[in-house]
């Protein structure tokens, strides 16, 4: 890694033409991956992403740049030919670097580079054999297991100093079950910021394996789901998805600082039902989208973005927030120094509610209970989605009647929020990779139950 008087010896560069911030990002990181298909090992891979970003400032404007060749030379190059993109004389000087004392949460108990393969392995041949043995109906299983170790190391011209390490794993099985010309699949998909005792000591692989195979087969006797508009009962854990696509992109001050957000100018008034509140906490111990420093170099945070059904805040990084005259509250990720970074969640959820899950259920004359959800597209500059429901159940007279396959969930953010009328108190978080500008970065997705009093639901079945 570089020397502090190098890096100065760059970040002097970055100044040279009038900027008036410079940014160095170093990246260190091994991934591995190994796919389990029908039992057998399909592939194996191992690698290796090191290289460094440039990132220099001047008021509104932004450029970026990056290499794999970390020699001195070659970073030289790289800063001169990004600081030629600004005209002028040079304004600021760098300030003293000095190491940011880190919280150093997050850190695995067993890293994974210390566990034999062969142990890797035996995890995955559990979660294979346990949904294979469920029903004789599974016709398939397969497996992905990934684990990542990423070390940062950031330099900028405010003198800051900032290390991090990520170590995370995470596991994907799908079943997918055939009858006749009927096929269903489900999946499950742990993980977290944590080592190999994540999947050794903390969660039970088989018995997710089996949730994921048990769906799979319900939904093979499932019936179309009628369209109309409903009430909608959207499930715990991923069902946060909704309001990670919907509601937390437009909350990102890279869209809110352009005017491309239906949020934009809004802190401070009532965009939610009084029942809901929702947070990003980049803090969260173990937690998929955690960190001890965001990827500019600031401690992450627990940012309220929603109190009591009143906006409070934004997920700001520092180059958006110039617009908006705020600073970066923790909140600016990238998937690699291949990657300009810009504002991001972490784990954003709706917190728990009041109501249980049997009072939401019990309270519904007629609706649709989302237990899981599949895929789905958003418009951010409106919010409107759609969202497909992989696993359905009509609920009738405030009991789970049957269930319904084909569903679609229509609709649109910043309405949905204010039509909550029953949040549980079942908290739940789930995993997934979140595209966006700055690429694909690991977030958790989360919330409790909860109702929204009507919504367009779309299917093909009858009433």
């Amino acid at each position: 890694m570089l020397s502090k008087e190098k890096a100065k010896k760059i970040l002097e560069i970055t100044l040279a033409t009038g900027a008036d911030f410079g940014e160095l990002f170093f990246e260190d990181t091994k991934n591995t991956s190994m796919h389990l298909e029908n039992g057998l090992v399909s592939k194996v891979n191992s690698g290796n992403e090191f290289g460094c970003g440039i990132r220099i400032l001047k008021k509104d404007k932004c450029v970026y740049g990056y290499t794999n060749d970390c020699s001195m030379a070659s970073l030289i190059q790289l800063a001169n030919t990004l600081k030629d993109s600004f005209e002028g004389q040079k304004e600021y000087e760098v300030q003293p670097l000095r190491h940011v004392k880190s919280d150093k949460k997050h850190q695995p108990k067993i890293p994974y580079d210390q566990v034999p393969l062969k142990e890797q392995l035996n995890l995955l041949k559990k979660g294979y054999q346990a949904a294979k043995d469920y029903d004789p109906k599974i016709a398939k299983v397969d497996v992905h297991f990934s684990t990542t170790d990423q070390k940062v190391t950031i330099f900028n011209t405010d003198g800051k100093i900032v290390t991090d390490t990520r170590c995370r794993g995470r596991l994907y099985l799908t079943a997918i079950a055939k009858d006749k010309d009927q096929m269903q699949a489900q999946g499950v998909g742990p993980g977290a910021q944590k080592g190999f005792e994540f999947f050794k000591d903390e969660i039970d692989i088989e018995q997710l394996a089996k949730d994921a195979a048990k769906s799979a087969i319900v939904m093979l006797e499932a019936e179309e789901c009628p369209a109309k508009v409903m009430p909608v009962i959207i499930d715990n854990g991923f069902g946060g998805v909704i309001f990670h696509e919907a509601c937390g992109h437009p909350l990102e001050a890279s869209a809110v600082s352009r005017n491309l957000s239906i949020f934009t100018g809004k802190l401070g008034t009532k965009i939610a039902s009084d029942i809901v509140t929702a947070i990003d906490d980049g803090t969260i111990d173990g937690g998929w989208g955690s960190g001890n420093f965001d990827d500019e170099g600031n401690k992450t945070s627990r940012n309220v973005l929603i109190k009591d059904g009143i906006l409070q805040n934004y997920l700001i990084d520092d180059f958006n927030g110039r617009a908006m005259n705020k600073k970066g509250n923790g909140a600016c990720r990238r998937e690699s120094y291949k990657y300009e970074p810009t504002s991001r969640m972490s784990n954003t959820f709706i917190d728990n509610g009041k109501s249980t899950f049997e009072e939401i259920i019990a309270n519904t004359k007629y609706g649709l209970y989302a237990k899981q959800l599949g895929g789905g597209s958003v418009n951010p500059a409106t919010g409107d989605f759609n969202f497909a429901v992989s696993e359905g159940y009509i609920v009738k007279d405030g009991k789970i009647a049957y269930p319904v396959k084909g569903a679609t969930l229509i609709g649109n953010g910043a309405n949905v929020l204010l039509k909550i009328d029953m949040v549980a108190n079942n908290l739940k978080r789930a995993q997934g990779i979140c595209g966006a500008s700055s690429g694909s970065i690991p977030a958790d997705v989360g919330q409790p139950t909860i109702r929204v009093s009507s919504m367009t639901v779309g299917g093909r079945g009858g009433n």
